[in-house]
């Protein structure tokens, strides 16, 4: 039966091969369409969260506020200056936290040979390579706890930053001079791409160890702490007690949320998520309209076949013809049809 089927099938193709064709182009096009724009979809989400992960792997990044509410004798709009020791102190105070860093700014000059240029440069602990993904490209590495006991004169590079300064050179080992004191680079950063920015891409940023940045600057407070929950579900529960055990210190109402601005990367992830999926299912749609736009022709067409096969129809009821046939006929016309067409569109996708 089916090898009738398919015999008829092919017969009818050679006989009307600009509508077989046409209706086989509609099909293709179709399911192009549902496959490139479901993928360009996919591949735009998963863009969003590395851009969003490379500028802040699940963090939190704590800026000195001013209090919105008095509280025990203390006035309105006091400022808050967030210290290096408060780090130290968040990591103890509250087992959820993974990693603390605190983390001070300053725009630079980087000098080596006849380059010269401007950026920005942080003082940071160790653990900032996992929280910004701050990774090293082969044969340097990052900052590590001894740099930052022992007031190393070391920094990291970001990639463009390092290839402005040293053009074609290797970088690892050269000395140059940042702000006038010699620096060894250690490590260049790979180079990431970036969907949200802190103080400008961290590919034209240098790092050094926040001792070292201390010790040059005399800085008494830093200019924020970068924090990372050992479970971003418990992102709410975390700044809870971040604001719990800074009241305590600093002297302020745990519920004034304008003491201290957290710029939150967990919740921006959330958004971003969000933002791809719904991107995703509207891509889906336009698609799958496309596809439906093609079925609709492939049922115009099969309705025009019925009509042009009416006298057929009813010579073969005559001579005997099963109802059943005549439509499985059909039915695996426009199957046909849309197989053909379909693995087409995916080996073309």
């Amino acid at each position: 039966m089916y090898f009738e089927l398919a015999k008829d099938f092919f017969l009818d193709i050679k006989a009307h091969r600009t509508r077989a064709l046409l209706t086989i182009i509609a099909i293709t096009w179709g399911t192009v369409a549902v496959v490139l724009l479901l993928s360009f979809g996919e591949g735009l989400g998963t863009q969003m969260q590395n851009g969003l992960l490379n500028a802040g792997n699940r963090i939190m990044i704590l800026y000195n506020g001013e209090t919105g509410m008095q509280f025990e004798g203390m006035p309105k709009g006091r400022r808050i200056h967030l210290e290096e020791e408060d780090a130290e102190m968040l990591q103890k105070a509250i087992p959820a936290i993974e990693m603390v860093s605190p983390q001070y700014r300053n725009s630079v000059n980087l000098t080596y040979k006849k380059s010269s240029t401007n950026t920005e440069c942080e003082g940071v602990n160790p653990n900032f390579e996992e929280m910004r993904r701050m990774y090293p490209s082969a044969g340097g590495r990052f900052l590590n706890e001894m740099d930052v006991a022992m007031q190393r004169r070391v920094l990291v590079l970001g990639s463009t930053i390092a290839s402005d300064i040293f053009g074609e050179e290797e970088p690892v080992g050269k000395s140059l001079m940042l702000d006038g004191i010699p620096f060894t680079v250690v490590g260049t950063m790979q180079a990431k791409l970036q969907t949200s920015m802190n103080n400008g891409p961290d590919t034209r940023r240098a790092i050094i160890p926040y001792s070292t940045f201390r010790t040059m600057y005399g800085n008494r407070n830093v200019n924020s702490i970068v924090v990372k929950p050992a479970d971003p579900k418990q992102q709410e529960a975390v700044k809870k007690e971040i604001f719990r055990v800074l009241a305590r210190k600093y002297h302020f109402h745990p519920d004034d949320e304008r003491t201290l601005y957290i710029w939150d990367f967990i919740e921006n992830e959330k958004i971003g998520t969000k933002i791809s999926i719904g991107v995703s299912i509207f891509l889906g749609a336009v698609g799958f309209l496309t596809l439906l736009i093609a079925g609709v022709g492939v049922a115009n067409v099969m309705y025009v076949v019925v009509k042009e096969r009416t006298r057929e129809i009813g010579i073969k009821m005559a001579v005997g013809a099963r109802r059943q046939y005549i439509m499985a006929q059909f039915t695996f016309e426009a199957l046909l049809f849309a197989f053909i067409g379909g693995t087409i569109g995916v080996l073309i996708s």
